[in-house]
């Protein structure tokens, strides 16, 4: 594209706007996406319109081409890091606006495994998806997981083990909510490379999730359920 072709986004009416913002994400133009989010601020968009709208449905068509194999690891961490340029922008606005989130995620890697490609990739989408997220990081023993979720009090609890020999430390973390009475008190979601859904069912765990773009879908499957039940209940 020559410069004289060069899009100005501020010159785009909002509808072609949102529709370059999915583009640029897709491109993982991070500054784009700063640019785009401050130009619909400026035109007095509400923050969780934004989020939604351009930003959660541009990751959604990236979460969809991920499933699909037709993106992959390294484009969908470029995406997710120029969501977070967009993000970083939103937050405090969103805070102030009390606007509806989706649902809260506790998110780290377990004892003895520090990998973090697929979690980091799990958390960001979850972001994208308009999940608050808490990541503990790798190496977490289960205490890292109880005292997160007693002070952040997510609706969902991520574990992530690339390792065959770390993977049976889930257990011992779905062991230790069972004995505090605290298990159906949270969606426990389990990922990794080595996992299976029989692995995930055999440890107590609500989903096992295959990737990214999988955990996003359960975890919204999972939270209209939860929402579900507590209404009829």
């Amino acid at each position: 594209m020559s410069d004289e072709d060069e899009i100005i986004l501020s010159e785009l009416d909002d509808e072609d706007l949102v529709q370059q913002m999915f583009d640029d994400l897709y491109d993982g133009l991070k500054e784009e996406i700063e640019e785009g989010v401050n130009i619909l601020l400026e035109r007095k968009w509400e923050p969780y319109d934004i989020l939604t709208k351009a930003l959660v449905g541009g990751m959604t068509i990236v979460g969809a081409d991920f499933r699909d194999g037709i993106l992959f690891v390294p484009e969908v961490l470029l995406a997710a890091n120029a969501m977070k340029g967009g993000m970083a922008i939103l937050k405090p606005l969103l805070v102030e606006t009390g606007a509806p989130r989706v649902g809260k995620m506790v998110i780290g890697t377990v004892k003895g495994d520090i990998h973090d490609i697929g979690k980091n990739l799990v958390g960001m989408m979850m972001e994208g998806a308009g999940f608050e997220v808490v990541d503990l990081g790798i190496n977490n023993p289960v205490e890292s997981y109880l005292e997160a979720m007693e002070k952040e009090g997510p609706d969902i609890l991520g574990m992530s083990a690339l390792l065959t020999t770390t993977m049976p430390y889930m257990k011992v973390v779905i062991d230790t909510m069972i004995e505090q009475g605290i298990r159906d008190d949270y969606i426990v979601l389990v990922g990794g490379a080595p996992l299976n859904e029989e692995f995930g069912k055999a440890i107590g765990a609500d989903a096992y999730c295959r990737d990214a773009a999988v955990a996003v879908e359960t975890a919204k499957e999972w939270m209209a359920r939860k929402h579900n039940s507590a209404k009829s209940a």
